[in-house]
């Protein structure tokens, strides 16, 4: 699944009743921008309703809303009505891991109900090492990396000699966008080369390595 993949929801919220049925979990794309929730607000009741305002609670802030408070001024009676929130997933979203959005509706003359909407933020669907930053640098920079599954991650150091100056991690790691700080207060001014190797359970091995520039 690529990063501008969209994921569109579509949840109805009944002004008179919510069903209790079991919920569908709904996996959003990760790091992805232009996803939305479509929610159909429906006045089942006889009488048409004012002021209705629809709210987007318990929101994660790696869960970015255009807006999350919508208000509808009038609903007549037995009408039906569709509004879309439109949201982005930040690539610190924490990857297959159950997380339960509200979306509260209250009415001028004071009723609520409200409806949850269980989302899950699907892996990246590749291995990838970024460019440092800042680089060049001096003494410290961030170099990040995504992993597409959960696996052995090793991030070392070396000169453009290809001798190895420092092993920043060595350790298991989840699927997901990760970051490691480099602090070269002891290396000398130069060039050198960052390698990352992702091992899963099944043997397979990825590798990727970037230049960095230290300038004291």
């Amino acid at each position: 699944m690529k990063k501008e993949a969209i994921a569109t929801i579509a949840v109805w919220l009944f002004a008179t009743t919510l069903p209790s049925a079991a919920q569908t979990i709904y996996e959003l794309p990760f790091a992805s921008a232009g996803n939305s929730i479509e929610l159909t607000v429906a006045n089942t009741s006889g009488s048409p309703m004012q002021n209705i305002v629809i709210e987007a609670t318990n929101v994660p802030g790696w869960l970015r809303f255009s807006e999350t408070r919508q208000t509808l001024p009038l609903l007549k009676a037995k009408q039906e009505t569709p509004l879309l929130f439109t949201f982005s997933v930040d690539k610190s979203a924490p990857v297959k891991k159950e997380h339960t959005l509200s979306f509260v509706i209250k009415t001028g003359s004071g009723e609520s109900w409200s409806k949850e909407v269980k989302i899950a933020v699907a892996p990246p669907d590749h291995f990838e090492l970024f460019q440092n930053y800042p680089n060049p640098f001096n003494p410290a920079t961030t170099i990040s990396y995504q992993l597409p599954s959960d696996g052995r991650v090793s991030l070392k150091i070396y000169n453009l000699l290809g001798q190895e100056i420092a092993a920043l991690l060595e350790e298991d790691q989840s699927a997901g966008y990760h970051q490691a700080v480099l602090d070269a207060t002891r290396f000398a001014s130069g060039m050198y080369v960052y390698r990352l190797s992702h091992t899963v359970q099944r043997g397979e091995r990825h590798f990727s390595q970037r230049r960095m520039l230290l300038l004291k």
